[in-house]
């Protein structure tokens, strides 16, 4: 028969046995969760090193449409410019006598109606007819 001491013993050889079986297992899942994790890595490498190409060039090719987009802004601000001188210059030449000689119709055609108002009035009878 065992003695005390013995069973103390041998209950914390197996503790231990089972201990070191634990740690095996948990280092080999370890292990193997290294070795998919760093595939991973390498696979996710090969990948974002032509997207990281790719954005480079689509913002080199971005950069390069901004600075003909901003000339042709440039051109279309002084276009603009030019406009409004334009059509103030054209307001001067063309609105004005426009405008006049439509008031000087206007008279005229104010002055005749008024005119053979008059004329049918006196002799009409009181009637006036435009």
């Amino acid at each position: 028969m065992l003695t005390a001491g013995e069973v103390a013993g041998l209950i914390v050889a197996m503790f231990w046995a089972i201990l070191v079986c634990f740690l095996a297992v948990v280092l080999v899942r370890l292990a193997r969760l290294l070795t998919q994790t760093t595939k991973m890595v390498a696979d996710l490498n090969d990948r974002v090193i032509p997207l990281l190409d790719d954005v480079s060039v689509t913002v080199a090719e971005t950069n390069r449409q901004l600075v003909a987009v901003e000339a042709i802004a440039v051109d279309m601000k002084q276009v603009s410019g030019n406009m409004v001188k334009v059509t103030g210059v054209a307001s001067a030449l063309l609105a004005r006598p426009l405008i006049r000689v439509a008031a000087l119709l206007h008279a005229l055609r104010a002055a005749l109606t008024g005119r053979r108002g008059r004329a049918v009035s006196h002799s009409g009878g009181g009637r006036w007819r435009p």
